[in-house]
This record gives C-alpha cells, structure tokens and sequence, in this order.
C-alpha cells in the first residue's frame, strides 16, 4: 500500500504508545517497528501488543517494556515520572538514531518529531535547544513510541498524515516540574497552528509523543479517499464515559466532483537566460506536472526575475527537476485545493484533416472548448488559410457536434 493518507481521529486524545497501537491494528509490520527500535536502542526495550476493549471499543494496545530497567511508574496517560529514571539529552538522542541502521525515511521522520519536542520544550523551559533535556519523553519507551511509529508509518506507505479533532484534555496534571494545568507546556507549545478543544475527560488526553507526530500536518476533517485498513490504538487507562482510543484510517486520496489537492512548487530565478524557460516548462510539462507557468517579478536592487510556478500531484518527482534545470538554490510548496471540470477530447474532421478539441464539462454541459492549436497551425497549413480562420472553422464544427460528440 504505497501513497497512503492517515487520518488520525484524536477526538478522544493522543499519546505515541496509542497511535502505535492504532498504527499495528490497521496492519503495521510489528517486525519492523521492533527492528527499527532496535536499531536506536538494542536490548533495552520489548514490544509486544495485546487486544483490549476501552469502553466497549476493541482496541491494540501497544506495550513497550524496558528490558534491564524497572518500571516506571506512570501518573498520567503518556507520561512517565521519576526522578530516579534515566533521562536523555537531546543531542544524545539525536546521535543515537542518526547513528543508528534505520532506512532513511525512517530516520529522517524520528528526528523531525524529536526536534519538534525538543523545540517545544526549549520554549517552555527557556533553555537552548542544545540543553534540552527530555524528564517526560526522554526514557525508552518514548524513544520506541516515536522511532516505533515512524517505522509503522513508512512500513505502511503512508506519505500524508491528517489529523481531525484533537482533545487535550483538561484540568490540572502532576509533573516532574510540579503541578500544571492541561494542557502541559510542551503540548501547548505544540499545539501552536492546530485547532484543539477539551475533550470527553477532565484530565491530560494528549501527551508531547502524540501531539508532535501530528504538529505541523493538515488539519480536518477526513479527506476523500478510498480505505484501505482503519486501525483502533488504546490508552492504557479506562475510562467510563468514553472510548479511549486513537482511530487510524489509511486510504488512497481520491478526486470527487472534480474536487482534489495539489502541491504548488515555486522559486524565484533572476540569474537564468531567460531564452531556456520554455524548454524548462516542456520539460516540467513532459514529467508530468499538472501545470507550469512563470510570473515576471522585481527582486532587490531592481533585478528583473521570474517566479516559476509548478502545480503537480507528485511533488517528490517534480521537485529534483526544476533544481536540475533552474539556478534556484531552495523551492517553497503548499497545498491548493483544485476544483476541474470533466475533460474530453473531440474529433474536428475538416477536409480530412482531424484537429483535437479540449472541452471542460460540468454535470455534462459544455463549459468550454479550446482547439489544440498545434493541429489548428496545421490545419491552416495544409489548407493553406489564415490561421484565424482555421480556427474559427474548428470552434463552429466543435460546437455543433458537441452534444453528440464521442469521447
């Protein structure tokens, strides 16, 4: 299952050890997530699942045991308190999954969720990143949530993560720091750009490890998508009002009604004969883009420059291209929505000669209809007519035959 959405229903809260848990239930390899925590930690931990039910809910529950270590013991959902307990810097844990043999997807998505804890937890503290030291995400089992995860996700092809309703919970927690209201200041500080709310218990719903896998990803509710695999995580405690569980639901994303989201890659070039810019958008055309343009700009000190603009739905292939064929040294992206028309090509026969014609529909009504205008240039050519008026024969024949026009 490559290209996968998930979408992660987190209405109830989320901890790393729960989205494990929903991550294996929809179909994970449990061997991979073992190697790959492996890898960053050898010996020091066990995983192993058990299937529970969290207010009537069937659910994985993702255990991760220390192997040498005794147990921590655990005060609120997610978090792990004792002085006693072995805690970990940043940097170190930085070396430690750099260093170690995971595929690179892997790596790179582990550190970018450590780094996002670590920048929160700067920010709370008041400390430099480099003197982060983790009390409530630093031990082994938060380090197999996190490195686990990242293995779960690659190991089932997901490349978007969507994230709809998000409780934090709410109230008052015990922390290694003492007594603080819900949410705790590493989940407010990553929360920063997400929409959260209360949720269905007075208590801490997410934890650091949760929240930082969904930091920084779309927010909504669950896209179009065909489901391949949904997969229910629990949360170790239960509670008698609601299910606590993290939902997973992993899917191909689809277009309905013409409705779909791309990615728009863009940078600006003031250093590039401007003679090869169309060749550029042939080439970025022929790869597959969606469409690419070009937008005169003015760049400091009054330098004439262009903005390249590429609209794609596989970013990853079209991204190498244009630092391959432009002098641009960094691409921005962001997500469109894009609504189209139904499209069709129609047959113009003019004195034997066939000339395409685009034509955008909607609910089965013409909207428009263009003529390719290369066939247009060879019409006028072979008849030996203007091409203004080769073009005006192929629009009055186009728009007499289009309510019968094959496909």
């Amino acid at each position: 299952m490559a290209g996968l959405t998930c979408w992660i229903d987190a209405s109830a809260g989320i901890a790393g050890d729960m989205l494990l848990g929903a991550l294996l239930d929809a179909g994970a390899s449990l061997d991979a997530v073992r190697e790959a925590v492996e890898a960053v930690a050898p010996g020091e931990v066990t995983i192993s699942t058990e299937q529970v039910v969290r207010h009537g809910m069937r659910a994985t529950k993702a255990h991760v045991s220390p192997t040498h270590h005794d147990p921590v013991p655990e005060l609120v959902e997610g978090h792990h308190h004792d002085h006693a307990h072995e805690h970990r810097a940043w940097v170190d844990i930085e070396r430690m999954i750099r260093t170690a043999g995971l595929p690179k997807a892997v790596r790179d998505h582990s550190l970018a969720v450590f780094e996002r804890i670590a920048v929160a937890e700067s920010r709370a503290h008041g400390v430099p990143v480099s003197e982060v030291h983790f009390h409530e995400v630093g031990a082994w089992d938060s380090i197999a949530d996190i490195v686990g995860g990242c293995a779960a996700l690659h190991s089932l092809g997901v490349e978007r993560i969507v994230v709809g309703d998000l409780s934090v919970g709410s109230g008052t927690i015990r922390m290694a720091h003492g007594e603080l209201a819900v949410p705790g200041p590493a989940v407010a500080e990553l929360s920063i750009g997400l929409v959260v709310q209360p949720g269905p218990a007075k208590t801490e719903l997410a934890t650091p490890t949760g929240v930082a896998f969904v930091a920084g990803q779309d927010q909504g509710a669950m896209p179009a998508m065909t489901v391949r695999a949904t997969g229910t995580g629990a949360g170790t405690k239960d509670f008698p009002h609601h299910a606590n569980v993290v939902r997973v639901v992993l899917g191909q994303e689809q277009s309905i009604g013409g409705a779909g989201r791309l990615s728009v890659l863009e940078c600006n070039v003031d250093d590039l004969d401007p003679r090869l810019w169309p060749g550029i958008l042939d080439a970025l055309l022929a790869a597959g883009a969606k469409d690419a343009w070009l937008t005169p700009i003015l760049m400091k000190k009054g330098r004439p420059a262009h903005t390249l603009h590429v609209l794609t739905d596989d970013p990853e292939r079209l991204r190498p291209l244009v630092f391959r064929h432009t002098t641009t040294l960094g691409i921005r992206e962001v997500l469109v929505d894009r609504t189209a028309l139904e499209r069709r090509w129609v047959p113009v026969n003019i004195e034997g000669h066939v000339v395409q014609v685009k034509q955008g529909l909607l609910d089965g009504e013409v909207m428009t209809s263009q003529p390719e205008f290369r066939d247009v240039q060879a019409l006028a050519a072979a008849l030996d007519i203007p091409e203004a008026e080769a073009l005006r024969r192929v629009n009055v024949l186009a728009a007499q035959g289009s309510s019968d026009a094959t496909r």
